[in-house]
């Protein structure tokens, strides 16, 4: 509609929104808590297009009085939002019914994953923050009556809660755990949020409230080819291109979990929101790459494998913002700048690490793609989609064992 020029002006408006929204004014950090109420197809069923989180650097563009910005972003909006996306196809998977959990899945890719993989006859086990949420999402996935879908409440910033989501599932037998819940804070936050037990939010949630489930749910994960899937992100590594903004991610010396429970940040700085999250990133692959270990170590079949779903722009950090706004970035992300994801495509993502056969050959990897790999529907799954190398630090073996040390230490458990 708007020719070379109209996206010139469009990506001007999106850098200065984001400018106006963010004190770094060059990364957006999405988390998956929130969604949209854009509806779509998927599969000859109906659900909602939900947010997840992932990090992108923006530039600053030219200066626009923000009373010019909204007629022009508007505009642009509904000609872009017409835009359509590839169509997503039914890879094939062992067909052999299995019994999933997932953490998070009452929104975003871990909602997507869910139908997905529910539509496939498999039994869900939803494991979201409240049983409201998780009740609701149950609802929402129509699925034939000879398949489960069991919703739980399963607080991640509570052991208490952990503890009474596994007493609940303690007579299943899993065949996939995926450790999919995430927050990421809004990095203009200063205040140190903590969970029940005094961790501070974010590495509570992302890396202490999963490492804790993983434990209460080991005995009851299949040992002959069980697998658990963990969702990390390219951010984890100061050499990608959302990783390098903004204070990178490193867990230094450990030295604030070496003092205890109420540290601000895990190598003992000051608290900062951005960080946090990046650094529970690099917890996870840690995690990812440290459980395999430990499961090689005694000659198990499980494998453990972690991936990065990309950028996927929806409501989350910017949901205090105004909604239209957040919902341009999302557009220009994915339909104009290309290096956008789908929600779709990144509960595809999950879906081919949960049940793909290649990928439960081997442990301790990591999957990526490039950006903007959703334009080839599920086809980028084991070829965009495939094997990429971890950050420098997250290859320190003795860093992530004197992790898991500290990890078992503060949670108060000792596995494997």
């Amino acid at each position: 509609m708007f020719g070379n020029c109209g996206n010139m002006i469009f990506l001007i408006t999106i850098s200065q929104v984001m400018i106006e929204v963010s004190s770094f004014g060059i990364t957006g950090v999405i988390d998956s808590f929130s969604s949209v109420n854009d509806s779509k197809l998927y599969s000859k069923k109906r659900c909602l297009d939900t947010g997840s989180y992932s990090h992108f650097p923006l530039t600053s563009g030219l200066p626009i009085e923000r009373k010019k910005i909204i007629p022009i972003a508007v505009t642009s909006l509904s000609a872009l939002i017409l835009s359509v996306k590839p169509t997503l196809g039914m890879l094939e998977y062992d067909s052999k019914r299995k019994t999933i959990v997932i953490t998070g899945c009452n929104s975003g890719i871990g909602f997507n994953a869910a139908l997905r993989m529910a539509n496939r006859g498999h039994k869900i086990i939803m494991a979201c923050r409240t049983l409201k949420k998780a009740e609701e999402a149950a609802q929402r996935i129509s699925v034939e009556s000879d398949v489960t879908i069991i919703p739980a409440e399963c607080d991640l910033t509570s052991l208490n809660s952990i503890q009474a989501f596994s007493d609940k599932i303690q007579n299943e037998e899993i065949d996939v755990l995926c450790l999919n819940a995430g927050i990421s804070r809004n990095v203009k936050s200063k205040d140190v949020l903590r969970t029940k037990e005094g961790y501070e939010l974010t590495v509570g949630t992302n890396h202490f409230g999963h490492f804790y489930l993983t434990q209460k749910l080991l005995p009851k994960i299949n040992s002959k080819d069980g697998r658990i899937v963990v969702t990390a992100s390219g951010v984890h590594d100061p050499d990608s291109p959302g990783g390098a903004q903004g204070k990178t991610a490193t867990l230094g010396d450990l030295s604030g979990l070496e003092n205890g429970p109420y540290f601000e940040m895990i190598d003992g700085g000051s608290f900062d929101a951005d960080k946090a999250y990046k650094d529970s990133k690099l917890c996870n692959v840690f995690f990812t790459r440290e459980m395999q270990r430990r499961l090689d170590g005694i000659n198990s079949n499980m494998k453990v494998n972690c991936f990065s779903p990309g950028l996927i722009v929806g409501t989350g950090l910017f949901r205090d913002q105004n909604q239209v706004f957040t919902k341009i970035f999302d557009v220009a992300a994915t339909n104009i700048l290309r290096v956008g994801e789908t929600t779709e495509w990144g509960g595809g993502a999950l879906e081919y690490m949960a049940l793909d056969k290649e990928v439960g050959l081997k442990g301790g990897l990591y999957y990526n793609s490039r950006p903007g790999s959703s334009k080839f529907g599920d086809d980028a799954y084991g070829k965009q989609f495939e094997v990429y190398d971890v950050s420098n630090e997250a290859k320190d073996n003795n860093k992530a064992k004197r992790l898991w040390q500290l990890s078992e230490k503060l949670t108060g458990i000792t596995f494997l």
